[in-house]
């Protein structure tokens, strides 16, 4: 029997994933699930990114009743694997024999015939073995186990924020996110909800709603580019950017931060710049605005003469933040990447500071919970420079509120010392850091 078409895509976007560095979200976006309608496209979905968020415990139970060692696996055939055995483990209302039977078929469509009873023997141990759930988590490492998480990166985590918040930090992580959008009317709420959107409010700011039914990416607003999906912690640093008559975005792609400051600042020139001309090619098309100009360019040379009163650099990192909606992200990630990312974010933020006219203002942000991605760097830039100074967070969280776009009564919350800092779990949305940073003369 041809294996089922949700099953089909999900081995085929694990595979990409696997193999070639792909990134699951954007796979699941493309023209490979175009053709699939929604049952099969959720169940797609769902086959994706609950393999990677599981994957060790996965490869653990894999491992425990394999003759062969992962590492010698062809990869068709561990992610042939890592499908059923989720869907064995973690999916009550999937058959076992169903996802046995399918991941055996799709070893056959790989071309990896041979495999094939191989992968139905250790497929079949695994249903067979009863699952128990980890113990009590005492200690970093076990903590990792039970939510699958790098031991390292969790050992990191207990260090620098403890063991609870790490808890939730995981937690939060193994679950899907909320989808969240920010909207700029009332008439495209009006518009969504005649489309059959049901929407919450969020937790943060007063302009962002959480779709709780409905497919958005269905709607004319969506389509149009008049809505964007965009968690409330990265609307909040657009936010932060404040007001200007020239605003420059560093390193804009794909453009829900431009976005949103075009939207508040309707007046202003706006330059966006981003590094891959594919990339700036998509900016283009999602940032409509015309007051936007969009450029090629690397953000620590940009072709530019100064003068801008704001700037935002919201710089390229590790994104262990957002694990929740990049699960792959854990596996791939090394402690040495943090080292190399550091030296591109100083880099990144001296050019944004070059940029501002005296009295400008930089918002420097990642969605990274490491160190050496956020308040390190911010450190090492302002260090012995006389004419910029770091500004205190709370004071601008303060206006965002007496405005009434900050729906949070107590900021404090929302702050680490002189930065903004949200995270997974103890937070309601993505892990965030952000500083503001002034040019004085």
């Amino acid at each position: 029997m041809p294996v089922s078409a949700a099953r089909a895509a999900a081995f085929d976007i694990l595979l990409r994933v696997e193999t070639q560095n792909a990134y699951a979200s954007e796979r699941l976006h493309s023209e490979r699930l175009d053709n699939l309608g929604p049952a099969d496209r959720g169940l797609a979905t769902e086959l994706v990114m609950g393999t990677l968020r599981w994957q060790s415990r996965l490869d653990s139970a894999i491992a425990a009743d394999s003759s062969r060692a992962i590492a010698r696996l062809d990869p068709q055939v561990l992610i042939a694997l890592r499908i059923a055995a989720y869907q064995i483990m973690f999916l009550d209302r999937i058959p076992a024999r169903a996802a046995i039977n399918e991941s055996v078929d799709l070893v056959k469509r790989a071309r990896k015939t041979s495999a094939a009873p191989f992968v139905n023997a250790v497929l079949r141990k695994i249903a067979d073995t009863p699952r128990l759930e980890p113990g009590p988590t005492e200690d970093a490492t076990q903590l990792a186990e039970r939510f699958a998480h790098p031991a390292w990166l969790v050992e990191r985590w207990t260090a620098h924020f403890g063991l609870e918040m790490s808890a939730a930090i995981c937690r939060y992580d193994q679950h899907v996110p909320a989808t969240c959008i920010r909207v700029e009317s009332d008439a495209v709420l009006r518009e969504l909800e005649g489309e059959g959107i049901t929407l919450a409010p969020g937790a943060l700011l007063t302009s962002a709603r959480l779709v709780i039914g409905g497919d958005l990416t269905q709607t004319r607003a969506f389509r149009e580019g008049r809505v964007f999906i965009q968690d409330e912690a990265s609307q909040l640093v657009a936010a932060l950017v404040g007001h200007g008559s020239r605003i420059l975005d560093c390193c804009a792609a794909p453009g829900s931060k431009t976005a949103a400051i075009a939207s508040r600042n309707p007046e202003a020139q706006i330059v966006a710049a981003e590094l891959h001309p594919h990339r700036a090619e998509l900016l283009r098309r999602r940032v409509r605005s015309s007051n936007v100009q969009v450029i090629t360019g690397d953000a620590t040379a940009l072709p530019l003469q100064g003068g801008f009163d704001r700037a935002l650099a919201d710089v390229p990192c590790s994104g262990t933040g957002t694990l929740a909606r990049n699960p792959e992200i854990k596996w791939r990630l090394k402690a040495a990447d943090l080292r190399d990312l550091h030296a591109k974010q100083v880099a990144i933020l001296r050019s944004a500071l070059q940029q501002l006219a005296p009295g400008g203002r930089a918002v420097y942000a990642t969605c990274s919970l490491e160190p050496e991605e956020n308040e390190t760097v911010v450190e090492e830039v302002l260090g012995g420079r006389e004419h910029y100074r770091l500004l205190d967070c709370r004071q601008e969280l303060d206006r965002l509120r007496d405005s009434g776009e900050l729906s949070v009564g107590e900021v404090g919350t929302l702050v680490s010392e002189h930065f903004l800092r949200t995270l997974p779990g103890v937070h309601p949305c993505d892990g965030f850091f952000a500083a503001v940073l002034v040019r004085e003369s």
